[in-house]
């Protein structure tokens, strides 16, 4: 069991770290109130069982065999360029305006917003939400730039990382890699046998022709009030059979960059310690993991398998390997990690109540970025739509590592090559 206190919020500063917020606050914005993420941890709200009313999507079968990769017996991490992620904003999401056309609920999110949300006390680095409340209706938007289809890396750790936003293991590199490292790996464990399980509609982004991510969206209502729901999209990457029946997965990667900033060599350690490879994880990355339990508890994932994905060389952040793949059952895992979901709703519903309050318009929760809360403004309509959209850069434009250590990463990675020959041919 790997027992972690709640943090709270309670995180130690760390000195080096210069931490920035995540939007720049304005001066004409008007700051309307300011939580302590101390209140936070005494809420609590049970929320009835969700009901799904519809699912889109296709989704391939998990390829059983990546349970059974080891160090010894690792695989190559490849590339899935064809593949196309969509990363859709509420509002923006054609199945969300039509069921709030229809009335089938007045709050909207996405289970990426709403994880964020449920975990704020966990987290250290500044995010933010965007809330717009139309007539009775709130929709959680993220804004075009947000960090929040990226994934933070060390954030809850105590060793500072580079600040140079050009290291490749400065805190931005290092969330780039990791969104990265988290499609590939979500579509490499899969069964490329042409077998999907087509939901009740297909994407709802996906054009004719595009190939499509593994990804099923399940738009699940919960009921907050008498007569207030809240409607949201869950994903899950894939399904498996199970005693003929069908189980839905989340699929999620921790990434190792370099043993020496964890302590935890992962070749050494993964086949006879995981225990101990995972509690360091979560000490140093516990609002990243809480955020994906979290996910997978909103979609009623039946699995979240996590892979751990290391560089191939520390000072190459190009290449990487799947050094062993874990299962676990969401509920099991988030009493675990000390994720109370009766909390995790008690958050939701404190800020559904306070932003219920609020007058027509728009506004902007932001994490602060060296305290332990959130504030709430209230933004002019226009504001952030001319923001310019911070995706990954493309390979070519991305820092690269020095010369010598690329030679170095490129003859390990033919070493590798040479060893996993061998390992598969020893198989």
């Amino acid at each position: 069991m790997y027992h972690l206190n709640r943090p709270g919020g309670q995180h130690q500063r760390r000195e080096a770290a210069v931490f920035k917020s995540s939007v720049d606050i304005q001066p004409e914005w008007n700051m309307l109130d300011q939580i302590p993420f101390s209140t936070f941890s005494k809420l609590a709200f049970t929320v009835p069982e969700p009901e799904d009313l519809l699912m889109c999507g296709a989704l391939e079968f998990y390829d059983k065999s990546f349970d059974r990769v080891t160090p010894k017996n690792e695989r190559r991490l490849e590339r899935f360029k064809n593949r196309n992620f969509f990363k859709v904003t509420t509002s923006d999401d054609p199945v969300i305006r039509r069921l709030a056309s229809e009335d089938k609920a007045t709050i909207f999110a996405t289970d990426t917003i709403l994880s964020t949300l449920m975990c704020a006390p966990r987290s250290v680095y500044s995010w933010d939400i965007v809330v717009q409340r139309v007539g009775n209706k709130l929709f959680f938007d993220k804004r075009d730039g947000s960090q929040l289809d990226l994934l933070s890396v060390h954030e809850t750790s105590q060793e500072p990382l580079p600040e140079a936003k050009d290291d490749i293991n400065s805190a931005h590199s290092l969330s780039v890699e990791a969104a990265y490292i988290n499609q590939n790996f979500s579509q490499q464990v899969l069964l490329k046998d042409g077998n999907k399980v087509s939901l009740d509609e297909p994407s709802p982004f996906a054009s004719e022709g595009e190939e499509a991510a593994s990804v099923g969206y399940r738009y699940r209502r919960w009921k907050l009030d008498n007569d207030m729901y809240l409607v949201a999209r869950c994903e899950v990457q894939s399904v498996i059979e199970l005693n003929n029946q069908r189980s839905f997965l989340t699929l999620n990667a921790l990434n190792e960059f370099d043993p020496k900033y964890s302590g935890v060599d992962w070749r050494k350690k993964l086949e006879t310690q995981r225990g101990a490879v995972l509690a360091t994880e979560l000490k140093n990355n516990v609002n990243k993991i809480a955020k994906w339990t979290a996910q997978a508890l909103l979609a009623s994932a039946d699995i979240m398998k996590m892979g751990f994905v290391s560089r191939v060389h520390p000072r190459d952040h190009f290449n990487h390997v799947i050094l062993a793949v874990a299962g676990y059952k969401p509920k099991d895992f988030a009493a675990q990690i000390n994720l109370n979901t009766a909390n995790m709703w008690g958050i939701v519903k404190s800020i559904v109540d306070l932003c219920m309050k609020l007058n027509e318009g728009k506004y902007v929760l932001v994490k602060d970025p060296t305290k332990p809360q959130v504030r709430i403004y209230e933004v002019p309509a226009d504001a952030f739509d001319n923001d310019y959209l911070e995706e990954p850069l493309p390979e070519d434009e991305q820092v690269q590592p020095p010369a010598e250590d690329r030679e170095n990463a490129e003859a390990s990675v033919d070493v590798a090559d040479a060893e996993v020959k061998e390992a598969t041919t020893e198989a």
